[in-house]
């Protein structure tokens, strides 16, 4: 197989999109997104970055751009072909199981039960083997994409634990634009492309040739960060979705010489997924808040970046123990000193080490959210918490922290 010829071709199939009005359409619901996130951001701070969601906007779908690419490589490797036939079954679908509940928007539930269909029925007609496939490739893509930037702009938060408590943490949101190159097959003797004698690893019926097609399509990331920082969470995540996607491709692919994987396959492909997100609200919820609030000092949860606190040296996580030569033990007594003088000698500790800072107070707001303390409401109302294959819609209450 000529890698570096299929490398340009997707490349240059990749380049059509910007001329696809699809394309496009995607592009402004992520921004539509990212302008959410960013009014949520901006409660909860009492401060505003104008245009900030257009620039998140343009990283995700650099990121996006590169995790359609590595995607595209997998599926033409793999031998994944898809038909129209297929995508009008499963879209359909996946918007009919949303309904039901948010978080069923996803190919694996809707995927699982249009090939369970099949081999129980024969209806739909749709090739199982690649359907499980493209569900385990997308997946593969999202884990990647959550591992680099999933914890990237995360939200403080309070909620309420399973024990009651409200605690401190963080909202992982993130939407990513998904150019993906797919294989046709071609029933002509046109010009496709050439591959070796092994290939396809799955089957993909008989055809002349095999072309490459340019599919527009989106993932979306949302999760909770309260047992851990949202670095930990988005490895964490990144290792279990990884994994999944692997064991599905792994059954597809299998199952060319072993039919009876197809049943195991379209039963993982939702089961699976569910594993994945209560696996991920165990580990949350059952440990205790990584930004537990301490004995004494004020813990930092987050630091609105260019704030006054910021630019003295505070960040997520630090303690502070002194505001102005007064030890401080709680919000009201730190905004307090704040308030009283400028500039003001802070002392706070990371890691078990003394820091000092000077705040200059700048603006109406200090650009500074604390742990929940004694009395707090929580700010965001969740059901079952989790991941899903697009965007978990939450209910937020319009309350400043």
């Amino acid at each position: 197989m000529d890698w570096a010829t299929i490398l340009a071709m997707t490349l240059a199939t990749i380049g059509q999109l910007p001329a696809d009005p699809v394309f496009w359409l995607v592009v402004v619901l992520v921004a539509f997104l990212y302008r959410r996130v960013e009014g949520l951001r901006q409660k909860t701070f009492g401060l505003r970055r104008p245009g900030a969601f257009l620039v998140e906007t343009l990283k995700a779908t650099v990121w996006g751009l590169g995790g359609g690419l590595f995607g595209s490589l997998v599926m033409v490797l793999a031998g994944v072909t898809l038909s129209a036939s297929s995508l009008a079954y499963l879209w359909p679908l996946a918007i009919l199981l949303m309904f039901i509940n948010a978080r069923f928007l996803c190919f694996s539930y809707a995927g699982g039960i249009l090939a369970l269909a099949n081999l129980l029925f024969g209806w739909p007609a749709l090739d199982v083997a690649q359907l499980m496939a493209l569900v385990a490739v997308l997946h593969l893509v999202e884990s990647l994409l959550i591992l680099v930037s999933g914890h990237r702009g995360a939200v403080p938060t309070y909620v309420r634990s399973s024990r009651g408590e409200v605690v401190g943490g963080f909202v992982l949101q993130k939407f990513w634009p998904l150019p993906v190159v797919a294989l046709v097959a071609l029933q002509a003797p046109v010009s496709g492309l050439s591959m070796p004698g092994w290939w396809p690893l799955l089957g993909a019926g008989p055809a002349l040739a095999y072309g490459l097609i340019p599919v527009v399509a989106a993932l979306g990331y949302g999760d909770l960060a309260l047992a851990r920082a949202p670095e930990q969470k988005s490895r964490q995540q990144f290792a279990v979705l990884f994994l999944y996607s692997l064991i599905l491709l792994a059954l597809a692919v299998l199952s060319r010489w072993e039919p009876f994987l197809l049943w195991v396959a379209a039963l993982f492909a939702p089961l699976g997924h569910e594993g994945v997100i209560h696996l991920g609200s165990r580990l949350e919820y059952g440990g205790p808040t990584y930004y537990a609030r301490p004995a004494r000092g004020v813990r930092v949860l987050d630091v609105w970046p260019g704030s006054p606190f910021w630019r003295a040296g505070v960040r997520a996580g630090d303690v502070i123990a002194e505001a102005g030569e007064q030890v401080v033990n709680s919000r009201r007594e730190l905004l307090a000193a704040v308030a009283k003088a400028a500039p003001l000698d802070i002392v706070f500790f990371r890691d078990r080490q003394f820091h000092r800072g000077i705040i200059i107070p700048v603006g109406p707001s200090p650009g500074l959210v604390t742990v929940p303390e004694p009395g707090d409401e929580p700010t965001l109302e969740t059901g079952t918490p989790g991941r899903t294959g697009f965007y978990r819609w939450l209910t937020w209450r319009r309350k400043r922290i």
